[in-house]
């Protein structure tokens, strides 16, 4: 998780433990991925072509993708239930709790 975060234009900075958003963790080679296909419309074969790959090799690179990104969603899914468990057992305030979770789905 990172700690600092500064504004290179406004010289802002937010320091403390933060949970970046999925995208933002996906590996460099996924998030390459995912740009291309988003800027190709989700078009396969156009991403294939612009690769240089056949279009079974970027369906299984997708299918990795795809992998990468359940497996991100089901780590904050686990970060949301031990954040509950915490407030159920009186260990964190619901407050801190709900800050706690917006963070988790992406909304600080």
């Amino acid at each position: 998780m990172p700690v600092k975060l500064a504004c290179p234009d406004c010289g802002m900075v937010y320091a403390g433990k933060m949970r970046a958003p999925r995208l933002a963790r996906l590996s460099p080679e996924g998030l390459d991925l995912a740009e291309r296909l988003i800027l190709a419309g989700g078009n396969l074969k156009d991403v294939a072509g612009d690769v240089g790959i056949s279009y079974p090799t970027l369906r299984r690179r997708v299918d990795t993708l795809i992998e990468e990104l359940e497996s991100l969603k089901q780590d904050d899914q686990n970060a949301v239930e031990g954040i509950l468990s915490e407030i159920e057992s009186g260990a964190l305030r619901p407050e801190e709790g709900a800050r706690l979770i917006k963070e988790v789905h992406g909304s600080l």
